[in-house]
């Protein structure tokens, strides 16, 4: 019972230390909702209000299933999102979430489709082998980085474009319905259980498994010896050296929890009936969601959690818009301005930081 409210204290401390540091992005958001309304007042101002209330709205517009569909729609994006903050703190850009959440998704369909096991252990045998997945993904990139210095936006992009093209010759090799184009259909078992929460939505478990994932990843960043080494790398490199830290160790060990937080997004994604992968060229757009999430919710991996939660919401807002003769793209409209202002925010406040250093500085000699 103490652990339990010792663990319930700490994450309150830590949701309230999370509320202060969103100010920025909270004045984004609003910026970017401003600006999206002026847009549409210029496309079709007759319907642009009730429109605009329509994306306020977002996933409440249908109820209890618009709800389960927003959590369903958010799971994927909050741990592609995750797995680009994780690598943040450690002061690499892993732009490579796609092509992690790729082969994860592919690995899950194909023990999904071709491994017979027990209905309570084959979806959760299929969850894991999409983390190791997007686990070994990321660890190419993270070996690179660490051992020969190669820029991990380079290779993460590379191995994006790489992800692409091989799950289409793994499909066609191994689990391919020639009829469709597309993988073939999961086994039942393989799906992820369903709840009656929001009856009638696609909801299922994956939005529990990404919100214990985002408190784990939270636990590990700010209270271990992992996380303050990763930290510690992501603030100084040569001053984690000098303090006896392996950085090499902490680099690969970002980009492999990264790839597997990104590999079981694919898992999620993709462990659901009817849902398959089509052969045409494709990148996971998710992956590149996951930047947009992990800019807006600071870095953090509880900011990820409410970033994630809320672009999903404004997807389902932006759906809903389409009845007043609005496309969804207006969705990606404002969340473009937000990421923009929230990036030139920091840097304003970065600005500002710096000036007061000098200005102490000078004071004191």
């Amino acid at each position: 019972m103490k652990i339990f409210k010792k663990f319930i204290r700490l994450i309150g401390q830590s949701f309230k230390k999370l509320i202060i540091k969103m100010y920025p992005s909270l004045i984004a958001v609003s910026i970017g909702l401003v600006i999206g309304f002026i847009v549409m007042l210029f496309f079709n101002p007759s319907s642009a209000g009730s429109a605009f209330i329509q994306l306020l709205l977002g996933g409440t517009n249908n109820g209890s299933v618009g709800i389960g569909n927003t959590l369903y729609g958010a799971a994927p994006i909050i741990l592609t999102g995750l797995a680009v903050a994780f690598a943040f703190k450690t002061g690499l850009f892993n732009i490579g979430a796609s092509g992690q959440m790729m082969i994860g998704a592919y690995v899950s369909i194909h023990i999904g489709v071709l491994w017979n096991l027990p209905n309570h252990l084959h979806w959760i045998v299929a969850l894991v082998g999409a983390a190791v997945g997007g686990l070994i993904w990321g660890l190419v990139t993270g070996l690179l980085k660490a051992f020969r210095n190669v820029n991990e936006v380079v290779t993460s992009i590379m191995m994006n474009y790489i992800a692409a093209n091989l799950i289409i010759i793994l499909i066609r090799n191994n689990v391919y319905n020639k009829d469709a184009a597309r993988s073939l259909n999961i086994l039942d078992s393989a799906q992820l259980p369903t709840t009656n929460l929001f009856e009638g939505s696609s909801f299922n478990i994956g939005f529990f498994v990404a919100v214990i994932i985002v408190i784990i990843a939270h636990i590990i960043i700010h209270r271990t010896t992992l996380g303050f080494e990763l930290r510690a790398t992501g603030l100084s490199r040569e001053g984690a050296k000098y303090a006896g830290m392996k950085t090499k160790k902490s680099i690969i060990s970002s980009f492999c929890f990264s790839g597997a937080f990104a590999g079981i997004a694919g898992g999620i994604a993709y462990l659901v009936s009817g849902k398959t992968i089509s052969i045409a060229y494709t990148i996971f757009t998710e992956g590149f969601d996951g930047i947009s999430v992990a800019l807006l919710g600071l870095g953090e991996p509880l900011g990820a959690l409410f970033a994630g939660l809320f672009l999903s919401h404004l997807r389902q807002g932006g759906f809903y818009m389409q009845i007043y003769g609005f496309v969804p793209q207006i969705v990606d409209i404002i969340t473009s301005v937000i990421i923009y202002v929230t990036a030139i925010s920091a840097a304003i406040a970065l600005w500002i930081k710096q000036i007061k250093i000098k200005n102490k500085n000078k004071k004191e000699k």
